[in-house]
């Protein structure tokens, strides 16, 4: 399933291939109230692709979320609209899913679209968070990127899958409780995959399935509203989600900081950024009581708490103090904490 709001330009662009390339498959498009030719263009131009129109633009996360409700299907694909798929995309992964009933969730290599052998920002080779809740990937920390040599050609348990090119088996969809829509958009997946691994299930890289993601189609990386959207929903996952092994000592670690990297925003001239990471954290402190509920609510069905593959130590301070660029730098037996 793409979801959609007024982005006639990118199904122009990338539909035409996901028909192509995705035989077999019943191929949705959820489009969320757009004010664009979406629709006309779809029905037009790809009779087979079947429209589902939510009523308003509810975000990433209700978007997908209403109109999954509409589907009978044993796998969702959860696709953006700005990802070139190759052939031969989905067999490799309902293959890995065919091979190990723990597996609820997959996703394909992620490579840029514009530079094409080079990890995409969003998921490269695979996602995982570091102690404290920051997110990083195989291929991809913070802002280095590396070139795909096919140093990362191995199927690997992760502990989140990117929401570009999300594989899941539905029932585990509903089961983890879907998407939250809190967070409107960035690290929803995140925080579906960390509590999909709370109920003991496996998320994982499958290096035979390869897309292009543009990137920033949406909301570009320099944009401050995506700064405010990352630093506030980490914050809310990591409350949801954390075992109360050394919880709140993390908990006030995140605090300062994230409060370092807004100063840093500040003295660097990045004035919207620093007042997003302000606004972030007033925003959570707001919702705290909130996602306090849900907290208790998620603790109820908790199978174990995922601390598998979680990076032990503080990727911040790895990437920036110790110069450790790429994921190979890393010692793999800190990968539990």
């Amino acid at each position: 399933m793409i979801l959609n709001w007024n982005g006639v330009k990118l199904l122009e662009k990338f539909l035409p291939d996901v028909v192509k390339c995705s035989s077999g498959a019943a191929i949705y498009v959820a489009d969320n109230a757009s004010a664009d030719d979406s629709v006309n263009f779809i029905s037009t131009n790809f009779p087979s692709v079947q429209i589902i129109r939510n009523k308003t633009n509810g975000g990433f996360a209700k978007g997908y979320n209403d109109a999954l409700k509409q589907i009978d299907a044993e796998y969702y694909v959860l696709l953006n609209s700005d990802v070139e798929v190759t052939e031969n995309w989905i067999p490799p992964i309902i293959r890995l899913f065919k091979s190990d009933p723990a597996i609820a969730a997959c996703q394909p290599k992620v490579k840029d679209y514009n530079d094409r052998n080079k990890f995409e920002y969003a998921g490269a080779a695979g996602g995982f968070i570091d102690k404290y809740g920051y997110a990083f990937c195989r291929g991809r920390i913070f802002d280095s990127y590396e070139q795909d040599d096919g140093q990362y050609d191995n199927a690997e348990e992760l502990f989140w899958a990117t929401g570009a090119s999300l594989f899941i088996k539905a029932d585990i969809y509903w089961k983890a409780g879907g998407l939250d829509e809190d967070f409107f958009a960035h690290m929803e997946e995140i925080d579906l995959c960390w509590r999909i691994k709370n109920l003991g299930y496996k998320i994982m890289y499958c290096p035979g399935s390869t897309i292009y993601h543009l990137g920033g189609a949406t909301l570009s990386k320099s944009n401050s509203r995506k700064t405010f959207l990352n630093f506030r929903n980490n914050l809310i996952l990591l409350f949801k989600n954390h075992s109360s092994r050394y919880f709140k000592v993390k908990m006030l670690i995140r605090f300062i900081m994230d409060g370092i990297a807004g100063l840093k925003f500040l003295f660097t001239g990045y004035f919207g950024d620093f007042f997003a990471v302000v606004m972030a954290h007033l925003s959570f402190y707001g919702s705290f009581g909130k996602t306090r509920k849900k907290r208790k609510r998620l603790r109820q069905s908790i199978k174990m708490y995922a601390d598998f593959p979680v990076y032990g130590r503080s990727i911040v301070f790895d990437y920036f103090v110790k110069g450790k660029k790429k994921f190979t730098q890393l010692d793999p037996a800190s990968f539990r904490e």
